[in-house]
């Protein structure tokens, strides 16, 4: 499943640049007495993009409790990682926000990116951008974290992905129901519960599919409140107009997404990790044209043609009504200027055009 920086990756690999993906280190890797194992292969996905493979040659868990040690040797395996690859970077582009390749560890004369697309929860995430030339984010919310750095900061909307446009078109067969798209993690406590299950019940012709981990082997419930999200699901599972698909390959959900009506979003923004301040899964349904019904997001407060949404950042009350008045009105919320609107804007944010905007923000004075 890629996300955004592999997708930036894959775009700068097209525009005949020589990409080197650098992945976290790995522990399947064998070491060879003290040395750091690297191993860098040709990606299948495009000719000019390279993954480089490696494994630390001292613990990872100094990380956690020897910080600066950590760091220091840290310093060496980038040194290792460089004189493996053999050449010296033009470009490092940085999406790190757990400090695991400080910028600072790059040589000099490299024009530094930092570019976070979640929420920076701890403090190293903010030293992160520590020698970055240029800072791009998601939510101006994010930059706004950054403004002790005297570098400019400037924001880039989510990407989307060529292949949404070209599943769009997909003939619907849904016959006369109503079918609302639902896409993310069910097993995760940030869901306004309570408000999905009432617009579930108060809407039983409209049928609701649901991609995404639901089976709670599919992920790490450690911290997470594992009773209530195992009523959810089970819950989920008892409503004859739910659809749990559970996790499908990107493909797939692109082509799934085109024979929607519309898409609901029902996060509560208290609990929510990124605060409703953006969702990546946004510019995806809009790339569809259809209506997306959601809880508040400061990104599109202002663009209700794009998402419609509540008023409200502390609950989402008016969440099954707003839902309920735009589903009854379809023809009007999907009309086909509203439809070209949306997909024109979804449109207007492919990573390669995302890295045309990045390119001119760096390159033009």
């Amino acid at each position: 499943m890629f996300i955004a920086k592999h997708h930036y990756a894959v775009e700068l690999a097209k525009l005949n640049n020589v990409v080197y993906f650098l992945n976290p280190p790995t522990p399947k890797m064998k070491l060879s007495g003290r040395e750091a194992r690297i191993k860098i292969e040709k990606s299948p996905v495009h000719e000019n993009l390279f993954i480089v493979h490696h494994q630390l040659f001292f613990p990872y868990i100094l990380k956690f409790h020897f910080k600066s040690l950590f760091r220091l040797l840290m310093k060496f395996q980038v040194k290792s990682i460089l004189k493996t690859i053999g050449r010296k970077p033009d470009i490092i582009w940085s999406f790190d926000l757990g400090y695991m390749y400080p910028l600072k560890y790059f040589p000099e004369k490299a024009y530094k990116i930092f570019h976070p697309v979640d929420e920076p929860t701890l403090p190293e995430s903010i030293k992160c951008a520590e020698g970055a030339n240029i800072i791009f984010s998601v939510t101006k919310e994010i930059l706004e974290k950054y403004e002790a750095y005297s570098v400019p900061r400037i924001f880039v909307h989510h990407g989307v992905s060529k292949m949404f446009f070209e599943q769009a078109n997909v003939p619907k067969t849904n016959g006369k129901s109503i079918h609302v798209g639902v896409s993310g993690n069910f097993l995760r406590p940030d869901i306004d519960r309570e408000i999905f299950l009432r617009i579930i019940d108060e809407n039983p012709s409209v049928i609701f599919e649901c991609w995404g981990a639901y089976q709670e082997s599919q992920a790490n419930l450690g911290g997470m409140d594992v009773p209530g999200t195992s009523n959810f699901i089970k819950a989920l599972k008892e409503r004859k107009n739910v659809i749990l698909h559970g996790a499908v390959k990107p493909e797939q959900l692109a082509k799934e997404y085109g024979k929607m009506d519309a898409f609901l979003i029902c996060y509560d923004v208290q609990k929510d990790a990124s605060k409703g301040t953006n969702y990546h899964k946004i510019m995806e349904y809009l790339s569809t044209g259809k209506v997306v019904i959601a809880n508040n997001v400061t990104t599109y407060r202002d663009a209700s043609d794009l998402v419609r949404m509540v008023n409200e950042r502390d609950h989402n009350e008016k969440l099954p009504a707003l839902f309920k008045e735009i589903i009854s009105n379809l023809e009007k919320y999907n009309s086909e200027d509203l439809r070209k609107k949306r997909i024109d804007f979804a449109y207007s944010n492919l990573y390669s055009k995302n890295v045309e905007l990045i390119e001119q923000s760096i390159f033009v004075p």
